[in-house]
């Protein structure tokens, strides 16, 4: 997988790591960025196509689907965290909405362009959805439960020639993150850590020096080795 001459669509695109992306893509040369938010931002470069769209709503998911003719790479990049203590079910919920169901819902409407191009789906989650981190627990269980419908989306469209990567990022230095008096990644550093992974094909994406600092003992631990051998028992059961 190459970025140039691709078509990329990127969710939750006008700030942070999501414009970082959308502006590595066209560095890369893709033919056509779909930047895609909720609150939809002029682009002055005529490859980028400004859609908007909130991951929670329906119709306007079908309506975005409605304006892409072609798609090769998927990055589903929107997300909510909020700090909270588990006592507000709303909290959860809200989690819960966009950064697993709107990941879902996104990917389920674009597959069909993405199984014809047999391209890849990049989900954006979280060192969070190894570990909690216990000021921001909803968004840790959110991104945990994102994580395994990554790893189950990776094992069910493997057959069918669509990559499905999950990036676990660390500290990056967006609005999410203005409170937190810890070192940072900067936004750009990740979105070219992103792509890279994605050309070199690795499955689990560790775009920053934090995560990083793990990478190497997930890839040799229980938890991808149970990954591994759950997808082989599928793919024997099919």
């Amino acid at each position: 997988m190459t970025i140039s001459d691709k078509t990329v669509l990127v969710t939750g695109a006008n700030r942070g790591i999501g414009r970082a992306l959308v502006e590595e893509a066209l560095d890369r040369g893709a033919r056509r960025v779909y930047a895609c938010a909720r609150r939809a931002v002029p682009h002055s470069n005529p490859r980028v196509t400004v859609l908007q769209l909130d991951v929670t709503d329906a119709q306007q998911i079908h309506d975005a689907v409605a304006h892409v003719d072609s798609l090769d790479i998927l990055v589903n990049n929107a997300g909510v965290a909020v700090y909270d203590d588990l006592s507000d079910r709303a909290v959860i919920e809200e989690h819960l909405a966009v950064n697993l169901l709107g990941t879902h819902a996104v990917t389920q409407a674009f597959l069909p362009l993405l199984l014809r191009s047999r391209g890849a789906i990049v989900n954006n989650l979280s060192l969070n959805a190894l570990a909690p981190l216990p000021v921001i627990p909803a968004y840790s269980i959110s991104k945990a439960a994102a994580f395994n419908l990554t790893q189950s989306q990776r094992a069910l469209l493997d057959d069918q020639g669509v990559r499905v990567h999950a990036v676990l990022t660390g500290p990056v230095d967006t609005d999410m993150s203005r409170g937190v008096d810890i070192p940072k990644a900067s936004p750009e550093s990740v979105a070219r850590a992103i792509f890279d992974g994605v050309v070199e094909g690795h499955e689990d994406i560790f775009p920053d020096p934090m995560s990083r600092s793990i990478a190497q003992k997930w890839g040799s631990g229980a938890g991808k080795a149970l990954e591994r051998q759950y997808a082989v028992a599928l793919t024997g059961s099919l």
